[in-house]
């Protein structure tokens, strides 16, 4: 049963962060929502703090798991291809609990400063990767514009754009491939050397 209260809550506070924001969130509303007491809540999260980390927990794991995965790899074509698949995934799984990053970024970094700093450092980590081996500046720009491009994955309902998730995933997969200009199909050969 705790477990399943602890799921609860969880997805209370994902609902109320991800719409309202972090710092306009009480602790009291999600018990409310919950049908808890404050008290009862803080038996199983023992502040705001640490539920938001255990509301953005799977987006973080997630991330260092794809950036460990890709560390050894090498820079193909079709590793890159694979690493962003991934990192979409991820997001596409996690939407909601990544709008909490983009609703409210400023009460995060206030409040969860480690975690902040952790979600910055793998997306750092990823950017450095995407980017390739020795990479020009040109190339470090587009792998920072691949993965802003990859985070539309939350934008497009902000500008009115509700689209299906298979279509999503494509069109945002084709979209950072081009910005990376990699290839369109995994079996083409290299990569566009287009500056």
């Amino acid at each position: 049963m705790d477990g399943d209260t602890r799921e609860t809550i969880r997805a209370v506070a994902l609902e109320l962060f991800s719409t309202k924001g972090f710092e306009q969130t009480s602790l009291r509303e999600i018990a409310e929502r919950v049908g808890l007491t404050k008290a009862s809540l803080y038996y199983h999260y023992s502040s705001k703090q640490a539920l938001l980390l255990a509301v953005v927990e799977p987006v973080l794991t997630g991330w260092r798991a794809i950036a460990e995965d890709a560390a050894p790899l090498e820079h193909t074509p079709t590793n890159v291809r694979h690493v962003v698949e991934r990192c979409l995934d991820v997001l596409l799984r996690n939407r909601a609990i990544v709008g909490v990053f983009q609703r409210d970024p400023a009460g995060v970094a206030l409040v969860a400063k480690s975690l902040w700093e952790d979600s910055l450092t793998l997306g750092r980590r990823l950017v450095g990767w995407l980017a390739g081996p020795a990479p020009t500046t040109a190339e470090q720009l587009r792998a920072v514009a691949a993965m802003e491009v990859l985070g539309s994955v939350l934008a497009a309902s902000n500008y009115g754009v509700e689209a299906a998730e298979a279509e999503l995933r494509d069109v945002l997969l084709q979209a950072t491939l081009d910005v990376l200009r990699l290839p369109t199909e995994p079996g083409e050969s290299g990569m566009r050397n287009v500056v």
